[in-house]
């Protein structure tokens, strides 16, 4: 059976921040707009148990200072269909032509707000313990491990809010980091104070062991040229993020890291296609540029979209 074509005037590709802000925009401009999300609205942010650096909130958990955005974007009309997969995309034409599980959708411009995925753990054996003892969602999996002992490897802003979060429910939680942190000196001050917490840094894991499930993992200490096992039940890897591209990579360009090349005005090689997030071309990822990303590709779609009249 042949799949039903709809007409937005803008397709958002992914729900997080930029996203969302986006679509906010779009729809209080007045655009028929649609976001498509194949996994959890909200993206990495989501995950996130507190978040104390946007402007005019104190503090807020990830999930809902989402859930306020979506519900804003929606009240303007912008519709958001979350796990409805992408199978395939045309952008260089007019109109664009996006295509889901369900249906196709053809839109005048469209903004690529896909953001990015955690790096996966690198040692051979890791895969065997995934959803076993290696985790990749604190927020997710994080409950099952009260008072266990866990391991968060990384060392920037997500690993130490990772660590944050599990140091209230495990009995003992290692930081493991193979340099120094990169994690902003508040929260890692905070994360500090915690009894449990210890604090492995210049230190990487090699191996890790168990039967059905992880029990230990073997650590390298870059200083001192030593290696040591410790028990664990979990590891939560937060070891940095790769764009996620793959869907549209062969259709617009992308810098040498394989983010999309788009400068400050969110505009790709591509007429009518525009880039927000954590997925373009930037050297500062934080919530605020994402939301201010978002504000500009709506504009800018907005822009595009009346030139063709």
């Amino acid at each position: 059976m042949a799949k039903e074509h709809r007409k937005r005037d803008v397709v958002v590709i992914g729900a997080g921040m930029a996203g969302l802000t986006a679509a906010l925009y779009a729809g209080r401009s007045g655009l028929s707009v649609l976001v498509l999300e194949s996994e959890l609205v909200g993206g990495q942010i989501a995950n996130a148990a507190g978040i104390e650096n946007y402007p005019g909130i104190l503090r807020v958990g990830g999930g809902e200072l989402i859930s306020a955005v979506q519900t804003q974007a929606e009240s303007f009309g912008a519709v958001v269909d979350e796990f409805d997969s992408i199978v395939r995309v045309e952008l260089s034409g007019q109109p664009k032509m996006v295509e889901t599980e369900s249906a196709v959708y053809e839109a005048g411009a469209v903004i690529l707000a896909t953001g990015m995925k955690r790096r996966k753990l690198s040692l051979s054996e890791a895969g065997r313990y995934e959803g076993r003892g290696v985790h990749y969602c604190e927020l997710c999996d994080g409950q099952a491990y009260a008072g266990k002992t866990v391991a968060v490897i990384g060392g920037g802003n997500a690993a130490v809010d990772a660590a944050e979060y599990l140091s209230k429910l495990a009995s003992k939680l290692y930081l493991i980091q193979r340099s120094e942190l990169r994690a902003d000196a508040a929260s890692v001050k905070r994360l500090r104070e915690h009894a449990n917490v210890e604090f492995l840094l210049h230190t990487e894991p090699r191996a890790l062991a168990g039967d059905t499930k992880l029990t230990a993992a073997t650590l390298f200490d870059r200083k001192a040229e030593t290696t040591r096992e410790i028990p664990l039940d979990a590891v939560f890897v937060n070891i940095g993020v790769e764009p996620n591209t793959a869907l549209f990579a062969d259709q617009v360009k992308l810098d040498k890291s394989g983010n999309i090349a788009a400068g400050e005005d969110c505009r790709t090689n591509l007429d009518g296609v525009f880039a927000a997030g954590d997925v373009r071309t930037k050297e500062v990822r934080q919530l605020t540029t994402a939301a201010a990303d978002g504000t500009v590709a709506a504009l800018g779609a907005v822009k595009y979209l009346r030139s063709l009249q």
